[in-house]
């Protein structure tokens, strides 16, 4: 196993970025080389993420380094594959994406590059023997970790009903008009019924297990009043008992180390400012309810990256994300 010597962020400005520099400015692994922001180069890096006053000395650069190990794509959707088609890193470069432009079976294959899609509970293996990695969406990590072990046993025989809230970090951090503190404080909206970007990479895993899935997925998200966390709610029809439906999902999450089972009903603060999700199982009659609650920012973002690339060099999964969540 080698030392990770250099990383490289394109996008060093947005919360994805800001998060994942806090995660490698504390890696034993890491050294970051350089992190790549035309609207800001020759900016520390502090500057914009001030909670790393005194943590950093790093300047945002305009210029890549091609040789680094591994490179972080921290851009808007639909921006990786044109950065990437413009600038090329050396062959043994490892390339984790954090946008939604190579999660997609038929997005997977780029210049050459297959991407393999990120998500360590599905696919540990092929993360550990890939150089590309399509790093999964927020609400897609939140609500798959829910349903995957009901596909693997075959189990989802309804529509699956999914409601599922984000905080306003989810939007990114250019400003819009749901995302300013007047519009949001105190509010709650409903975007994207039925339609949202990340129903096809779900919908994809969920039929890699349960290959004669024809349920529909009714995902309807929502915009919460608070800064970070997905706390989603999902119901579909479950004929067996809770204590099963407990054992199915313990016996698929027994060797995950971020993903854990609860039989206490859980809460946002339990997973903010971790890299966990955690789950609880409710019975009524004969639908099966499942609460799964996810960072977005790390579980469903940055955490996981960083937790694909502990996985890819061959170091512990948890390295650098020992991280405790606040309880108050």
């Amino acid at each position: 196993m080698s030392t990770i010597k250099t990383v490289g962020i394109i996008g060093g400005a947005g919360y994805t970025a800001g998060e994942l520099l806090r995660l490698l400015l504390h890696h034993p692994q890491v050294a970051i080389d350089f992190v790549f922001s035309t609207s800001n180069a020759g900016n520390p890096v502090s500057d914009v993420h001030d909670d790393l006053v005194g943590q950093t000395d790093l300047m945002f650069s305009n210029q890549i380094n091609p040789e680094v190990d591994v490179v972080f794509l921290c851009l808007g959707h639909g921006n990786s594959a044109k950065f990437l088609a413009a600038n090329h890193f050396s062959a043994h470069a490892k390339i984790i994406d954090l946008s939604n432009d190579f999660r997609l079976q038929a997005d997977a294959v780029f210049q050459g590059k297959t991407f393999v899609y990120g998500l360590p509970e599905l696919q540990k293996e092929k993360i550990i023997s890939a150089q590309y990695i399509a790093n999964p969406g927020c609400f897609a990590t939140t609500i798959q970790l829910a349903l995957l072990p009901l596909a693997k046993h075959g189990k989802i025989q309804s529509d699956v009903h999914i409601n599922a809230t984000t905080g306003s970090t989810g939007a990114g951090v250019s400003p819009s008009g749901t995302t300013h503190f007047s519009w949001r404080d105190n509010n709650f909206s409903v975007y994207k019924a039925f339609t949202h970007q990340h129903l096809g990479e779900i919908t994809e895993s969920l039929v890699s297990l349960q290959s004669h899935l024809k349920k529909d997925l009714l995902f309807i998200p929502n915009r919460g009043n608070f800064s970070r966390g997905i706390f989603a709610s999902i119901y579909l029809d479950f004929e067996d008992d809770l204590e099963s439906a407990y054992k199915i999902f313990e016996d698929f999450y027994q060797d995950a180390v971020f993903t854990k089972i609860s039989h206490r009903e859980i809460h946002l603060k339990q997973v903010v400012n971790t890299n966990n999700c955690l789950i609880h199982l409710h019975k009524h009659k004969n639908k099966l309810l499942i609460t799964s609650i996810t960072d977005n920012l790390l579980k469903g973002a940055s955490g996981q990256a960083v937790q694909n690339m502990n996985l890819m060099f061959g170091f512990e999964e948890t390295e650098g994300l020992k991280l405790k969540g606040s309880g108050f």
